[in-house]
């Protein structure tokens, strides 16, 4: 059955929003008060309506007087003069350009296992952040004044064969905060608190409000509070664990628990929703929040959505990883790891995807501690790793729960990816499956918006391997490659989706890389987050029906979005209408089915 109550705050993402900022139980202690330069509310200023544009009645101006003077609402001229302030600081603040400003990214190409191996060698060496990896590409991030360094360590072949991706790192790490948050400190704290308007009118503009912008954890946390108290029949807050400095992993837990108590209860299945295990990677983090929103106000509205909360639970973790999600907006926009201390003082961090017990690495704790993929000296040595595994391990053996499907959220390169991570000669036992629902999950994003995700195991996508369009080889090169495996950039072992497959036997585990293929990288623009978080969005709801049998092809009504108040194809996976649908299905399936080829020639080559 379906709620029958009506949840005003359902109807509007910016009430929701106001309302988490008026009723914030805590007001010497809120978000909105972080001191300078601890970013504060990270909301954009909206623009007001003029009132000439759109006439109204005396009633409705005073009615609008009257709730600016009871909530000490800014006038338009105080909202203009704290837009005008953080409009003032155009570039980026000392405190960034000290730590980036000398900072670029280079995409270098790859054409040979020779230099493949010598550039994984001079990374190694000078201790370089790898930002991506692909069979394409590798994205490094270093100082200008390194540059001519790396070149002496690397073929002559490959002192040319490398594009700067970022000319001016800073800038564009500015950018990527939301607009107040360096906002001048001679602002009033009643300017920069109240910095956006409530105003009770529909306004296209304010939809979405909370996902116009990257929020800090000081944000999100409430934001879950809030949601849950709003959504009391099918939504529960969690807490995953304590991380290393002591912050708790929240979690939301949506689902609709059968009520007929005489019926004998099988494990619950639930659904894991991970992301930001990797500090710096924002949009797994919104993407997330999007979901799960998206998840919890589509409950009584949209029969598909209804009955994938009636028979799964969903467990959202936004950020794994909070001590190091805090850290980037505090300190360092790029940094990586957890926080946790190591044994060089000056070089904290674990990589919390390296830290699982499956098929740990332990070649890597040889490596550096200042490495950005240090894994530690042993298997969940990270302590935010080993509190997720124990609370699944306790879910699953003492609360009656079976893990029916794991995602874990990263960023970036656009690919969806099946284990294993920790080799590139083991497949997996139901390869098959692996591959047939990740090519699913490319078309639902591909459908959403038009984005290509690749779809290949998670070692291929973390390899540089020869693809077709690589210059041509003589016979002794070709016969040499035959024999040899390309060098990964950083190890594939102890992952999380690699744990979650082969320890739980979680049979459909997959690891997504968000967008985008390297314009900004980790530093995706702000206007990114709800396209990203559609596509998403579309991903999890097919992968919920494939779990159920529908394998993600039914079609249905169309319904009004629970999102944005557009029109969208409520189908189990992303439709329009019928012609379209086969002529988009017959090119995905074209496309995905030659990269699974591939795939598989490269399987065979490297197990000769």
């Amino acid at each position: 059955m379906y709620s029958s109550s009506i949840n005003l705050f359902a109807l509007s993402p910016a009430l929701l929003l106001w309302s988490l900022i008026i009723l914030s139980p805590h007001p010497s202690t809120s978000f909105l008060k972080h001191p300078h330069p601890t970013p504060q509310l990270p909301l954009r200023i909206p623009q007001q309506a003029s009132s000439n544009s759109n006439p109204q009645s005396w009633l409705s101006r005073a009615r609008d007087g009257l709730i600016q003077t009871i909530w000490r609402i800014p006038t338009e001229t105080g909202l203009t003069k704290a837009n005008s302030k953080a409009s003032t600081l155009a570039g980026p603040p000392p405190t960034l350009l000290a730590r980036y400003g000398g900072d670029l990214v280079l995409r270098f190409d790859i054409n040979s296992i020779d230099e493949a191996e010598a550039l994984a060698q001079a990374i190694n060496v000078l201790f370089l952040d790898v930002w991506e990896f692909t069979t394409d590409w590798v994205d490094i991030r270093l100082s200008k004044d390194v540059v001519p360094s790396l070149l002496g360590l690397l073929p002559p072949s490959l002192q040319h064969a490398h594009t700067p991706l970022m000319h001016d790192l800073a800038q564009a790490i500015f950018e990527s905060y939301p607009s107040l948050t360096f906002l001048d400190p001679s602002t009033s704290p009643q300017e920069a608190s109240r910095s956006f308007s409530p105003d009770l009118r529909p306004s296209t503009d304010e939809t979405n409000i909370f996902f116009r912008d990257y929020q800090p954890l000081s944000v999100i946390v409430p934001w879950m509070r809030l949601l849950c108290s709003l959504f009391p029949t099918h939504v529960r807050m969690t807490n995953i664990g304590v991380s290393y400095e002591g912050r708790d992993i929240p979690a939301l837990r949506v689902g609709v628990h059968p009520t007929n108590s005489q019926q004998q209860t099988s494990p619950r299945k639930t659904i894991i929703i991970a992301g930001g295990s990797h500090a710096r990677e924002w949009i797994s983090t919104s993407s997330v929040n999007y979901v799960a929103y998206s998840f919890i106000t589509a409950y009584g509205k949209s029969k598909p959505m209804t009955k994938l909360l009636e028979n799964y639970d969903w467990v959202f973790i936004p950020t794994l990883n909070p001590d190091g999600y805090v850290y980037t907006w505090e300190n360092d926009r790029l940094w990586r790891k957890n926080r946790q201390q190591t044994a060089l003082r000056f070089c904290k961090g674990l990589d919390l995807d390296r830290a699982y017990g499956f098929e740990w690495d332990s070649e890597s704790s040889r490596n550096s501690p200042c490495s950005e993929s240090f894994s530690g000296e042993s298997p969940f040595e990270a302590v935010e790793s080993r509190r997720f595994a124990n609370w699944v391990r306790n879910e699953t053996e003492n609360n009656n729960v079976e893990i029916a499907g794991f995602l874990d959220f990263h960023s970036y390169s656009q690919q969806v990816l099946y284990p294993y991570s920790y080799s590139c000669t083991s497949s997996p036992p139901s390869l098959e499956n692996l591959e047939e629902l990740a090519i699913g999950l490319a078309k639902a994003i591909r459908v959403t918006n038009g984005e290509k995700y690749g779809v290949t195991s998670a070692c291929e996508g973390s390899v540089m391997t020869t693809p077709t369009k690589k210059r041509p080889q003589s016979n002794i090169e070709k016969s040499k490659s035959e024999k040899r495996l390309w060098p990964r950039m950083e190890t594939g072992g102890g992952s999380a989706l690699d744990w979650f497959y082969h320890e739980l036997k979680v049979s459909y585990a997959y690891q997504i890389k968000l967008r985008d293929t390297g314009s900004y990288g980790f530093l995706l623009p702000s206007k990114n987050i709800l396209p990203t978080g559609k596509e998403a969005f579309k991903a999890v709801e097919y992968f919920g029906e494939y779990l159920m049998g529908n394998k993600g092809i039914e079609m249905s009504e169309t319904e009004t979005s629970f999102n944005d108040g557009a029109e969208v194809p409520k189908a189990k996976g992303v439709i329009v209408d019928e012609e379209d649908w086969v002529m988009v299905e017959q090119e995905l399936e074209d496309d995905l089915e030659k990269e699974v080829v591939a795939n598989w020639e490269l399987h065979r080559r490297r197990r000769k």
